[in-house]
């Protein structure tokens, strides 16, 4: 009888529970130096690494935002947001720093003011009683690309949030 091999992350093993179809992602935060966090998402999977570090996994499907922040003692040197769909076995995905084996890439920002306007549309989103990762795919696609040409987003509206749900119904 042969053992099962145990996979790793990062050196770290991983328990029984974590299945090949989850996206992991390696979170982060040393106060004030390096932040990795989730903004908005369901993770399904959650593993305990140290006092900063951890893996939260997500199911194949599942929308989420990963905010990534680092500083030296001269100020800010990275400031950036990525919202993904976590990907199953064998479809493409793009990879990302922290993130195993990738996603599909949804929204790619960085820079603070970028960021900055990104986490304003999620609040807004917010307010309007709906969780960010109900949000349709195609809101995230489009604040992708107007803040990448410097150009105003027009905000998640109910009725675009009602019409996603029942595209996503019939797909």
């Amino acid at each position: 009888m042969s053992e099962k091999p145990h996979r790793k992350w990062m050196g770290h093993p991983l328990p029984d529970d974590v299945t090949s179809e989850m996206t992991l992602v390696e979170l982060t935060w040393e106060k004030g130096k390096i932040e990795h966090w989730i903004r908005f998402g369901r993770h399904s999977y959650e593993h305990i690494l140290s006092g900063s570090d951890r893996i939260v996994g997500f199911a194949p499907g599942s929308i989420f935002c990963f905010v990534r922040w680092a500083a030296n003692g001269y100020g800010t040197i990275v400031s950036r947001i990525d919202i993904l769909s976590a990907v199953g076995r064998g479809a493409p995905y793009q990879t990302l720093p922290f993130v195993r084996p990738g996603g599909e890439l949804l929204l790619k920002i960085h820079g603070w003011p970028k960021v900055e306007r990104v986490l304003q549309a999620i609040d807004a989103i917010e307010a309007l009683a709906i969780d960010p990762a109900d949000a349709s795919p195609d809101y995230w696609r489009h604040l992708h690309n107007r803040l990448t040409v410097g150009e105003e987003a027009h905000p998640y509206t109910r009725p675009e949030h009602h019409a996603w749900l029942k595209r996503r119904r019939v797909l």
